[in-house]
C-alpha cells in the first residue's frame, strides 16, 4: 500500500486517537529506521523509550525466534520457565520482593494502586502536579492533567495532587494515605527531574504514616538514566515500582515489582491478566534485561548523556536542557512541534515534542559517538530551518 492508501484506510477504519506523522516505517536496525521509500532515519525516540537497545537487537531477535517455535502462550494457570526466571532476575536486580506481570505501563500502575489500597484499605493516593501515570481509569486518576482527565470524568476518587515540593508533599501524607506515587523523572510532561529532597520527603512521610512509596519507572527504568533503575541514583528506595517500555526489548510487557513489605499483599484471585508474562515476551525481556544490566553500558549512558546535554545547550533556540542519562529534553524559544516535523521530514531525525516548547530525546542506549554527533547536526539543521 502507498502512504496515501494507508492514510485513507486509517480515516475509514481506525479510531482517530493518534496524530500520526506522514511516514511509514518498514524496517529498523540499531539506531536506524527505513521508510517504505527506502529513506534512512536516525531514531532519537526509540518508540518512546521502548527499543532502548536499538531496533531488532540480534540477541533479542534470536530469543524471540527460538521461543516462537516452542511455545507462545499457555496462561497463568500453568508454569513457564521464562516467566519464573524473569521474575527472579527482576527482583534480584531491584527491590528483592515479588513480581506481578502485565502487558503495559498503565496496567503496571493499576496493579500498584490496587496493591496499595489492599495493603491499606480505603486509603488515598498522593501524586504531584505534572505527573503522567497512564490512561486507564486508575492511572488516569493519578495523572493530574486537566486536558487528559476532563473528558472522562468522573474519575476514581481518593487521589490528591500537590505541588512537586517537599513541604507540600509531606503535608499531604496523612494516616489516611495508602500510597505516594511518583515518577523519579516526569517523562510525558517534559522530562522534569524530581529533586532528591522531594523523594526523601516522600520516603520519610510514607514511613511515618504507614503508606507505600511507589516509583513509576516505566520510562526511567532499564538503564535510561544511566543506572538500571532510576531510584539507584537518588538515594531513596521505594516499597514498589512499576516498569514497562524498554523491559520487553520491543515487545509489550509491564511489571509491578515489590519490596519485601508488600510482597504478599495480593492473594489468588486479587488480580490477573490473560497474556501477562507469557513465554514469548518473557524470553525477550530476559534478553533485554541481561543486555542492559551491564556496568560498561550503563557508565557509557551516563557519559554520553552528559556530553549530549552539554552539546544541546549550544544549539540555536535552545534555552534550557533537562534530564539525566539519555533521557533529555530541550526547552525552545520556537514552537517545538514544528521543529519535530522539520527534523523528521527534512533531516530524517526521529524525536518528539511533549508540549508547545519542549523537545524530548530518547536515543538508544547503544548509540555510537558518530551517531550522537550526526543526531546533533540534524537537530541543528531542523532548529535553523
Amino acid at each position: 500500500m502507498t502512504l496515501a492508501e494507508l492514510q485513507a484506510l486509517e480515516s475509514e477504519r481506525v479510531i482517530g486517537s493518534y496524530a500520526r506523522q506522514p511516514v511509514e516505517f518498514v524496517r529498523g536496525e540499531g539506531a536506524l529506521l527505513w521508510d517504505a521509500e527506502g529513506n534512512e532515519y536516525l531514531d532519537f525516540l526509540c518508540g518512546i523509550s521502548v527499543t532502548s537497545l536499538g531496533h531488532c537487537h540480534p540477541r533479542i531477535v534470536a530469543a524471540v525466534r527460538e521461543q516462537a517455535g516452542l511455545l507462545m502462550h499457555t496462561s497463568n494457570l500453568f508454569y513457564t520457565e521464562p516467566a519464573m526466571r524473569l521474575a527472579e532476575r527482576l527482583s534480584r536486580s531491584s527491590l528483592g520482593g515479588k513480581v506481578f506481570f502485565c502487558n503495559s505501563g498503565t496496567e503496571a500502575n493499576e496493579a500498584a494502586l490496587k496493591l496499595a489500597r489492599k495493603a491499606k484499605r480505603g486509603g488515598d493516593v498522593v501524586v504531584v502536579q505534572g505527573a503522567f501515570h497512564g490512561r486507564t481509569y486508575g492511572s488516569l486518576s493519578a495523572t493530574p492533567q486537566e486536558s487528559k482527565q476532563a473528558p472522562f470524568a468522573p474519575l476514581v476518587p481518593g487521589f490528591h495532587a500537590v505541588a512537586p515540593e517537599p513541604e507540600a508533599l509531606a503535608a499531604a501524607v496523612t494516616e489516611r494515605t495508602a500510597a505516594v506515587l511518583l515518577e523519579p523523572i516526569q517523562g510525558e510532561s517534559g522530562v522534569h527531574v524530581l529533586s532528591e529532597e522531594l523523594l526523601a520527603a516522600a520516603r520519610e512521610a510514607c514511613d511515618r504514616h504507614g503508606a507505600a512509596l511507589i516509583f513509576d519507572e516505566i520510562q526511567t527504568g532499564m538503564g535510561r538514566t544511566g543506572t538500571l533503575w532510576a531510584y539507584e541514583r537518588c538515594g531513596v528506595v521505594p516499597d514498589a515500582m512499576t516498569v514497562a517500555k524498554a523491559l520487553g526489548g520491543g515487545l509489550p510487557i509491564g511489571a509491578l515489582i515489590t519490596g519485601e513489605r508488600l510482597a504478599d499483599v495480593f492473594e489468588p484471585g486479587d488480580h490477573g491478566s490473560t497474556f501477562a508474562g507469557g513465554p514469548l515476551v518473557a524470553r525477550a525481556a530476559l534478553a533485554a534485561l541481561e543486555l542492559t544490566d551491564d556496568a560498561q553500558l550503563l557508565e557509557r549512558v551516563q557519559l554520553l548523556g552528559a556530553e549530549l546535554a552539554e552539546s544541546l545547550q549550544g544549539l540555536p533556540h535552545v534555552v534550557e536542557v533537562r534530564g539525566r542519562g539519555l533521557m533529555l529534553a530541550c526547552r525552545l524559544d520556537v514552537p517545538a512541534p514544528q521543529v519535530v516535523t522539520r527534523a523528521l521530514l527534512e533531516q530524517r531525525l526521529v524525536l518528539n515534542a511533549t508540549g508547545p516548547d519542549t523537545l524530548r530525546l530518547l536515543p538508544p542506549l547503544t548509540l555510537s559517538d558518530e551517531q550522537a554527533r550526526d543526531g546533533l547536526a540534524r537537530l541543528a539543521g531542523a532548529l535553523a530551518g
